[in-house]
């Protein structure tokens, strides 16, 4: 006679612990396009919560590439890119990102998160030395821990807490960093990592999917911005669904790089192609990327705007030059009821807490994009004004 099952799960229990704990998510349901100006759950509102930096996810060139390419290559990409789901679009798509990053080949992936999983895993295992700034994306550290390798975070930019660990690396060592990173809107200091990456022989990889499109002369980065070659990052990672406006993401690097992740990765080897017609899309978001540099230089002039601003009104602001503009408030509940505050007067913004953030470090995470005007700018700011944030720093 089997005995009874007396494991518990207690699903309720724990989704009532994050209420509690003023942590519980929802989604906010859109019912408009990505904008400036959004439909959500009925109610419209003026959105500085999205990652469409270029204004890109809706325009209509982009969207009749995407129309025509799936007339001409249909919906689904029907297999695995090593089976049968490896069309022309994605080649093409590949030859020109590659142009674009100035890198010998790249790989187009489903997801950011997918590229990230296969490069580290792919690229090292058991015995050897994953080193992480401990404020990368989620991403990141999820394929270290599946990786095997030894892992270790030093503290955020911090190079002494980076060269403490370097020195006792074994293996192969990859030395990992986000580009922008996605919380706190600041850039890493790639010139210095790199340098000590090589002091140990250690590759260094950027996941740069807040970089492109905004940072640099032609939008290719903050490998770009600070004028580094291939030598110097040989592994470049970047998503489509941001700047770009489309969906997905890419590897970029060297020719024997790309072939090892080809052999060896297995979120790539595993999965079905992304749809053909996005491919398309994205080719037409890339021309428009690299052609209306006035994109990046309106973002340029709200990103300032906001920030003068926000320090007339003595906000707390973090060291971002970046679209990603952070109001750190502290707890989850007041950081709730803020965002709150700010629905009733017609401004949608993220309010992002822990685990996705330290404790007492949860924040209003401002997102600045090409679409935005500098009226609405400013409507924002008489919003924040309005909610008696400078005397509860």
């Amino acid at each position: 006679m089997s005995k009874p099952l007396t494991m518990r799960f207690n699903l309720s229990e724990r989704l009532a612990k994050r209420h509690a704990e003023n942590l519980y998510r929802q989604r906010p349901l859109l019912q408009s396009p990505q904008g400036s100006n959004v439909k959500v759950a009925g109610k419209n509102y003026l959105a500085f919560s999205s990652n469409d930096y270029l204004g890109l996810a809706n325009h209509p060139v982009i969207i009749a590439a995407l129309q025509q390419g799936a007339k001409k290559w249909g919906v689904g990409g029907g297999a695995s890119h090593l089976v049968l789901g490896h069309s022309e679009p994605h080649q093409q798509l590949e030859l020109a990102l590659a142009k674009f990053t100035g890198r010998e080949r790249t790989l187009v992936m489903s997801s950011g998160y997918m590229a990230n999983l296969a490069v580290i895993t792919a690229l090292i295992g058991k015995g050897d030395t994953l080193l992480h700034d401990r404020l990368n994306h989620a991403s990141l550290l999820d394929a270290g821990l599946l990786s095997g390798a030894r892992f270790s975070r030093y503290s955020h930019q911090n190079m002494a807490s980076l060269a403490k660990r370097l020195a006792t690396a074994k293996g192969k060592t990859l030395l990992v960093t986000d580009g922008v990173f996605s919380m706190d809107g600041d850039l890493a200091q790639l010139p210095e990592l790199a340098a000590l990456a090589k002091t140990q022989d250690a590759w260094l990889m950027v996941d740069d999917a807040h970089g492109f499109g905004v940072l640099g002369k032609t939008g290719g980065g903050l490998v770009e911005h600070y004028a580094m070659t291939a030598a110097d990052v040989p592994v470049l990672v970047g998503t489509l669904g941001k700047a770009f406006g489309t969906a997905g993401a890419f590897i970029a690097g060297s020719e024997a790089l790309i072939e090892t992740l080809i052999q060896f990765a297995r979120p790539y080897i595993y999965t079905t192609s992304s749809p053909p017609a996005v491919a398309c899309a994205t080719l037409a978001s890339l021309k428009i990327l690299q052609e209306e540099h006035w994109r990046r230089e309106h973002l340029q002039a709200l990103i300032q705007q906001f920030r003068n601003g926000a320090q007339i009104l003595g906000l707390n602001l973090m060291n971002s030059a970046t679209p990603i503009q952070p109001i750190i408030i502290g707890t989850s509940e007041r950081t709730m009821s803020v965002a709150a505050k700010l629905r009733e007067q017609g401004i949608l913004v993220g309010a992002i807490r822990p685990p996705t953030v330290a404790k007492n470090s949860a924040r209003l995470r401002i997102t600045l994009t090409a679409a935005h005007n500098h009226a609405q700018v400013e409507q924002l700011l008489k919003a924040l004004s309005k909610c008696d944030l400078k005397s509860k720093l």
